[in-house]
């Protein structure tokens, strides 16, 4: 799905959104003062937090493109277009929502699976979905519980006798995991 976003900044702000679970006006109202690629950091919507390989290197990207396009701007923001590279203020919501290939892949819906994905890997745990993403307790507390239903609804299937295979599990045949 990367490779299919198209230029530089599409590919960042598909990784915003997927990666890092940031909204849409989150993405667009992110400045230059918010990276700090040499401590491996950054800051979306005031919650500052590690900057992964894939991040960091489709950043690096972004930020060569921009200084090539725009050398001269004084505009902070670190997306830009023609029309906001000429101004100081963030680049529009439509401009966003276009970058990205297609309308099945917005951000808000990458954004969201981000958050189940984790609430799924490190298990309904509200206090950590809310450390993670700076949720309330509320809604830490409604994706807990749509993952768990989607777990149970899955070991449910699994424990099934005409399921078969469950996704996921492993067999060992002739001293192999399969």
């Amino acid at each position: 799905m990367l490779a299919a976003a198209g230029g530089p900044a599409a590919r960042l702000i598909l990784v915003l959104a997927a990666v890092h679970a940031a909204r849409r006006d989150a993405i667009r109202r992110l400045q230059l003062d918010d990276l700090d690629l040499g401590n491996r950091r950054i800051t979306i919507a005031g919650s500052t937090r590690p900057l992964d390989d894939l991040t960091r290197t489709l950043l690096q990207d972004w930020l060569s493109c921009r200084q090539a396009r725009w050398p001269g701007t004084a505009n902070p923001h670190v997306l830009l277009n023609r029309k906001a590279a000429m101004e100081t203020g963030p680049v529009s919501p439509s401009w966003i929502s276009e970058a990205l290939p297609g309308k099945t892949a917005t951000v808000e819906r990458l954004r969201i699976d981000r958050h189940f994905e984790e609430a799924l890997a490190c298990g309904p745990d509200p206090p950590h979905l809310a450390a993670v993403f700076g949720f309330s307790p509320k809604t830490a507390i409604r994706y807990t519980n749509a993952a768990r239903q989607l777990l149970q609804t899955q070991a449910e299937i699994c424990a099934s006798p005409s399921a078969g295979p469950c996704p996921g599990s492993r067999t060992m045949i002739n001293g192999h995991e399969r």
